[in-house]
């Protein structure tokens, strides 16, 4: 499912002359992290302890692409 709505998003935006696609993702998330990369995303920053999610801090993955 995960791949296949990457795939009409990156569709959309070729029709719609979107050059550049970006997202962010929780560092521990490991299953989404796979998909992006996989999709062609690179890792280009993070926030450290950017998240507060029930009583811990989490760190925030910057990824991009050029389409």
């Amino acid at each position: 499912v995960g791949t296949s709505l990457m795939d009409k998003a990156e569709s959309w935006a070729h029709e719609v002359e979107i050059q550049r696609l970006e997202l962010t993702v929780i560092e521990n998330n490991e299953r989404a992290l796979a998909l992006y990369k996989k999709m062609g995303y690179s890792i280009e920053g993070k926030r450290t302890n950017s998240i507060k999610i029930g009583d811990r801090f989490v760190n925030e993955l910057y990824m991009g692409k050029i389409i």
